[in-house]
């Protein structure tokens, strides 16, 4: 067995090994205080546009369970998830996130650290379920579905060493060749050319040739993590050993770190790791921001992901949701958006019976709406047939596709 192969059945196996271990270093033990991992944000564009980059104060608190639930009770309660971006910045939500610094050798004092990390792999590994882990909030959604997400989402985790800006991708996958697929598969590859860290996530139960594909698609120059996500689901270790051996003769891994996004596991072991590559300097927003995203944004993407939920594969993949109104109140939310479909066949699978179906997409939506908002949300939800929407790339594009 080579030397970098016994270290990765040290560590996964939770055993100490002689021989220093070579790369790709694979982590595999879980600390027993280890508990729920500090919140971030999200952000549009990656590593583009970083002149407009100035320091912004970080705001700590203290850690464990207590303190971060006691800091999304507060950001639930301001009037508005819109937080304070740095100058030239888009806007973004406000959550107050902090974590323990990474160690310097010497006991020196840590530099700080910003960029962008890059969420990515195929479709249904938990990329999206991975980033509303370490946000600490649901932002991207999520569904069985393969590429329910459909735009680049930044999050923003700002901790006393480092503001992470991790930013979750459409699945890769090339089954499809139409516009919409051909656009998703770009932004996929696009966010992993602009970021500073690249994580690709894997399912623990199989390394395919669809992850291996992608993997070779990669940039070289750059630190590329690899993220073994639902170790839950897979209890044999020796099992995980072999899709790590599979996945390191593909290429080159920085880490192998085994984690589940579900649970937590080992998630912050992962963002410890993802600071520690990023350049010296400072934050990228100020310290209490979540997200670049709009609340008009974010309720399309929530009504999006009921729609999903609810129709499973009744519905082709070429609908979308359009917010036609949006008002901002104190107290309130008064949202009105359209379901975008193909055909006029189409309109009744998405009403359902007597309209028990958009009702139900709807109420969900809200019950998601207020917890983001902090407030009342009135919504009210129309399907619309728009032909040919999505057809061209061109024609994406009018709808925020990149």
């Amino acid at each position: 067995m080579a030397a970098g192969q016994e270290a990765a059945a040290a560590r996964l196996c939770g055993r100490r090994h002689a021989r220093r271990r070579a790369q790709p270093d694979v982590r595999g033990r879980v600390r027993d205080s280890e508990t729920a991992d500090p919140g971030a944000g999200q952000r549009r564009e990656p590593a583009r546009g970083r002149a407009g980059r100035r320091p912004a104060s970080a705001r700590s608190r203290a850690g464990g369970d207590a303190g971060r639930t006691a800091a999304c009770a507060r950001a639930a309660r301001r009037r508005s998830v819109v937080g304070r971006p740095i100058a030239g910045e888009p806007r973004g939500t406000a959550l107050s996130t902090s974590s323990t610094p990474v160690e310097q050798p010497g006991g020196a004092p840590p530099a700080h650290r910003s960029g962008h990390v890059a969420i990515v792999g195929r479709p249904n590994v938990g990329k999206s379920t991975l980033l509303n882990r370490v946000v600490g909030q649901k932002l991207s959604i999520t569904s069985d579905r393969p590429q329910t997400t459909r735009h680049r989402i930044a999050g923003i985790v700002t901790r006393p060493d480092a503001q992470l800006v991790f930013i979750d991708s459409p699945g890769y996958q090339t089954r499809k060749s139409n516009a919409l697929n051909r656009v998703l598969n770009r932004t996929a590859v696009q966010v992993a050319t602009d970021a500073d860290v690249v994580v690709l996530v894997c399912d623990a139960r199989a390394w395919t040739p669809a992850d291996e594909r992608f993997a070779k698609l990669l940039p070289t120059d750059r630190p590329v993590l690899l993220a073994v996500n639902k170790i839950d689901a897979v209890p044999d270790k020796a099992r995980l050993l072999e899709l790590v051996k599979k996945a390191t003769a593909c290429r080159e891994f920085d880490e192998v770190v085994p984690i589940s996004a579900r649970t937590g596991r080992q998630v912050s072991l992962l963002l410890d790791l993802c600071a520690a590559r990023l350049p010296e300097g400072p934050a990228l927003y100020d310290a209490d921001s979540l997200t670049d995203r709009s609340e008009r944004f974010l309720a399309a993407e929530l009504i999006r992901e009921k729609l999903f939920r609810q129709l499973g594969d009744e519905l082709p993949y070429d609908s979308t949701v359009e917010i036609e109104m949006f008002e901002e109140l104190p107290k309130l939310r008064r949202i009105h958006a359209a379901i975008l479909v193909e055909r006029e066949g189409q309109k009744p699978i998405v009403l359902g019976a007597r309209g028990e179906r958009i009702k139900r997409i709807a109420s969900d939506a809200r019950h998601d709406l207020e917890k983001l908002f902090g407030c009342k949300v009135y919504l009210e939800l129309f399907v619309k047939v728009k032909s040919g929407w999505a057809a061209t790339e061109q024609s994406l594009r009018a709808y925020g596709y990149e």
